[in-house]
């Protein structure tokens, strides 16, 4: 096995450095942030064959967790809650996906003041509520009439905002003009070369769309967000949109990296033809409607993906369970069930199993105790990873492995 020092730094190789190293200070703070941060490192060390072997190929996000779910605004115009990461999208066995979420469950439980028997309970109910969703073989979706407990509190809080709001928090207001805030915690400043290229950029896509003036952009920085992906080349665009300054747009324009997670499934992949198209084609697949703006693009010569930044993206408070198990539950089942619809949505494209295959294996439970059981191994490793790793940080080694 790949030692865990050696395996992180080869793995992000050549990222900003400024933004690796709040990559690394983070994933130092718990077991649940690291597994965020070293989705490769987790299915390297996935045991393989077992229970992964000989069921149905699907087509996963990759990097299942309990941050990777929020809301967004549909280009349907509809807000909906749904999983909202798909950069290490690959074709998989269908259970890779909900051992990574269940380990999520069971290494996020300190952090939430959940017991151990508590979580190892919420990943039963969990599978219970996965393998409902896929033997009734329908797709559905979260949005506002279908949410309930803590995610319906959530679509509650979003029609308290608004884009001027949003803009407020994002940007300075001068006159009528809007800048970027570059405040180190969001976003910091790009170069001048920088600038010229993403403004140049901008400026050839517009020419492609049908409103090329929405996309006039008035100012660039280097964008802040997420963990795992913190580091890889990522900007934040404001742009004219409806007009300045409170029809103001932000957009998001972030590298598309092969998966991570691939390497380590023994399934064949599509030949994409790049990996931007991979991320936002699984993603149109997988998602009910998809979000605004997103677009598979070229930049300097390198797949990215393009997509709006939106007041209506949020994720749940999972902390405001407020020591009432069935609020945690409720939240918890809806992940497991948006993996199942996903799953099911997706299925039938260029390998992945059909409904009829989903429903069948939904209706057998001999997976069960081995999916828990795989998911406690995962999370032992997790463990012993981060604590080598926390270990090696408090030494130094990654601060200075991040300035290069």
């Amino acid at each position: 096995m790949t030692d865990v020092i050696t395996e992180i730094t080869r793995f992000n190789a050549g990222r900003d450095p400024e933004r690796l190293a709040m990559k690394y200070a983070a994933m130092r703070t718990s077991a649940f942030v690291f597994l965020r941060g070293t989705c490769h490192l987790f299915y390297a060390r996935m045991p393989t064959g077992g229970i992964l072997d000989g069921i149905p190929q699907t087509w996963i996000c990759g990097d299942m967790h309990l941050e990777n779910f929020g809301s967004y605004k549909a280009d349907n115009r509809l807000i909906y809650f749904d999983i909202n990461d798909f950069d290490e999208a690959c074709l998989a066995p269908c259970l890779a996906e909900l051992a990574r979420l269940l380990a999520s469950v069971l290494a996020a439980a300190d952090g939430l003041r959940v017991s151990r028997a508590e979580a190892l309970a919420l990943c039963h109910t969990a599978i219970d509520a996965y393998s409902a969703a896929l033997r009734l073989g329908k797709a559905r979706w979260i949005e506002e009439e279908l949410a309930t407990g803590m995610v319906r509190e959530l679509f509650d809080t979003l029609h308290e905002r608004t884009r001027v709001d949003h803009l407020n928090r994002r940007t300075e207001l001068k006159g009528k003009k809007r800048t970027l805030k570059v405040d180190g915690k969001k976003a910091l400043p790009v170069d001048d070369k920088t600038r010229a290229a993403v403004t140049a950029f901008m400026s050839a896509f517009a020419a492609s769309e049908p409103d090329p003036s929405f996309y006039r952009m008035i100012d660039v920085a280097r964008r802040i967000a997420g963990t795992g992906s913190l580091g890889v080349d990522r900007y934040v665009m404001l742009v004219e949109g409806k007009g300045s300054p409170d029809g103001n747009y932000l957009i998001d324009l972030k590298e598309a990296l092969p998966s991570s997670v691939a390497p380590y499934v023994k399934t064949k992949q599509p030949a994409w033809g790049s990996e931007a198209q991979r991320v936002v084609a699984i993603q149109q697949r997988a998602q009910a409607v998809s979000q605004a703006f997103l677009h598979a693009v070229e930049f300097n010569g390198k797949p990215y993906v393009l997509r709006s930044l939106q007041p209506s993206e949020d994720r749940v408070t999972l902390a405001n369970w407020n020591g009432k198990l069935s609020r945690l539950e409720s939240v918890v089942n809806n992940m497991a069930e948006l993996s199942a619809w996903s799953q099911l949505r997706s299925g039938g494209r260029e390998g992945s199993a059909i409904a009829d295959e989903l429903i069948a294996f939904g209706n057998g439970t001999d997976w069960h105790m081995p999916l828990i059981q795989l998911a406690v191994q995962c999370e032992a490793q997790v463990m012993t990873d981060w604590q080598a790793y926390s270990a090696a940080y408090d030494k130094g080694a990654f601060g200075a492995r991040a300035k290069g």
